[in-house]
């Protein structure tokens, strides 16, 4: 019977390993990653903009035409409470992660689309 020295196997025995390596690495689901990661498509500013004006319109019972996206949520009624359902709801429609105070920092419709808009962008391009 033939012996094997140690040091003719090593390569093959390393690069097997490696291989096996890169295969489950590949194959390796990341949980943290987002839908919109995985090819979802990623809503656009007035889409945006139009979930915001409908979540005012459906939970406040206003009158859409009444809705400017330039008024800041304030105004029509949104108190820290409030605020934080409409983040909560908006997190899941979205599909990320968002800070309860997102409100207080982009406080109308239109900056609060804008913002989530080029944040999204930027994150999953």
């Amino acid at each position: 019977m033939k012996m094997l020295k140690p040091q003719s196997i090593m390569p093959q025995l390393l690069k097997g390993k490696m291989e096996i390596v890169n295969s489950q690495i590949n194959s390796i689901s990341v949980d943290a990653e987002s839908n919109h990661a995985r090819g979802k498509k990623l809503p656009t500013k007035v889409e945006i903009q139009n979930w915001l004006a409908n979540y005012l319109v459906e939970q406040l019972d206003l009158n859409p035409a009444r809705v400017d996206v330039s008024i800041p949520f304030e105004r029509y009624g949104i108190d820290s409470a409030a605020a934080i359902v409409l983040v909560g709801d908006l997190k899941d429609w979205l599909e990320i992660d968002l800070e309860p105070t997102l409100i207080y920092d982009y406080p109308s419709i239109e900056e609060l689309a804008r913002h989530l808009n080029d944040s999204i962008r930027a994150e999953y391009s």
